[in-house]
């Protein structure tokens, strides 16, 4: 099992690799003219912003205690991640219906890799919903256990 120095230097390196894919895509698309080329290979390259900023938040994990939401924050992150899980289903609902009927193989292809990064999101999303936000929540209500649970007669005369 890695250390958890380990682990950050590994995402650290992660990084900077997701980086270089990043670079490296940028400056060959100003090269490419094909729609359906350009189009996988920006995605990629959104992919590896992305995987970048994921391998960030696990140093920042391993790194540091995260901030407890209010009760505020935890209602409008729930608000948002429900809106988009929402449009998640939509979206493959909507590509679900189209992509039995399309023919030409290249708009196949791109359709069943968006469809396949629909449905993760999708999973993720539910994953935010009930493993990080939940349990990364301090609501009023806990905040009154915590300071009430081991007082005795919880203020009431007695004792």
């Amino acid at each position: 099992m890695l250390s958890k120095d380990e682990m950050v230097k590994f995402f650290e390196k992660q990084v900077f690799l997701e980086n270089e894919i990043v670079s490296s895509i940028n400056k060959a698309l100003a090269k490419i003219r094909n729609p359906a080329v350009r189009g996988v290979l920006k995605g990629i390259s959104l992919d590896s912003v992305k995987h970048a900023e994921m391998y960030k938040a696990a140093i920042e994990l391993l790194s540091t205690v995260p901030p407890a939401l209010s009760q505020k924050e935890f209602d409008e992150l729930l608000k948002f991640v429900k809106k988009h899980i929402a449009d998640e289903e939509k979206a493959i609902i909507g590509m679900e219906e189209v992509m039995n009927q399309v023919e030409d193989e290249k708009i196949k292809l791109l359709l069943d890799a968006i469809f396949a990064d629909e449905q993760r999101h999708h999973k993720l999303l539910n994953v935010v919903m009930e493993m990080l936000v939940k349990r990364e929540t301090i609501t009023d209500e806990d905040w009154w256990d915590i300071l009430w649970k081991n007082v005795p007669f919880h203020g009431a005369p007695g004792g």
